[in-house]
């Protein structure tokens, strides 16, 4: 029987996180799914359209920030509350400019997330207290250096860029994108051209730097 309780879908690539999510939601909202990378993310908002979800920024083939941008463009309405162990005030702010609802730090009480979830329900935004929300919303409404970065990339160099830092091999790449091994290696020195760089290992520098994955 159909359940009238808010959906919710659960994307993190730690088990044990994930699992403790599902617990601590699963008593008030239904829990649709636990998947471990953004791709499976992007598949899973579109197969079971949740109203809202848990999202870490860092998962493998497409990080959070970058799935979450995809999914919002054919579920605008979804509510994001993304959870994380990065406390930087410009991610926070580059996240919300993403579409998020809420940010949460893994470090927060597990009431915490609870609260955030019911808060983004109602249409209000949510971020941990140990977070200056003044600084957030100050980075927010000016130019940052995210978003400037963002632009230099198309969304399909920034996948192949992630897949690269993660050091998967071209044929590997053109498996996941569904592109073949000419393609991904025009993409990746169109990038190594945009962006100055004369190896990988300054393409996997960016790519830290830039929150495409962590370090």
């Amino acid at each position: 029987m159909p359940s009238n309780r808010p959906r919710v879908l659960i994307a993190d690539d730690h088990t044990l996180v994930a699992d403790l999510c599902r617990k601590l939601l699963e008593t008030e909202f239904e829990v649709v799914g636990i998947v471990n990378n953004g791709r499976a993310m992007v598949r899973a908002a579109s197969q079971f359209k949740p109203d809202v979800i848990i999202v870490d920024i860092a998962m493998p083939i497409l990080n959070g920030l970058d799935a979450s941008q995809q999914v919002k463009e054919f579920l605008p309405a979804v509510k994001l509350v993304f959870l994380t162990m990065n406390c930087e005030i410009d991610l926070a702010a580059e996240a919300f400019r993403r579409g998020a609802s809420g940010y949460l730090l893994k470090t927060c009480a597990a009431s915490e997330m609870v609260t955030a979830v019911r808060e983004v329900l109602r249409g209000k935004s949510y971020m941990s207290q140990t977070l200056c929300k003044d600084d957030v919303n100050y980075l927010r409404r000016t130019a940052t250096k995210l978003e400037d970065e963002e632009e230099r990339l198309t969304e399909r160099q920034r996948e192949v860029l992630q897949l690269l830092a993660e050091g998967k091999q071209m044929k590997e790449i053109g498996d996941i994108l569904k592109m073949t091994t000419r393609t991904v290696a025009f993409h990746k020195y169109r990038m190594m051209g945009t962006l100055g760089a004369r190896s990988n290992a300054e393409l996997v520098r960016y790519a830290v730097r830039n929150h495409l994955v962590s370090a």
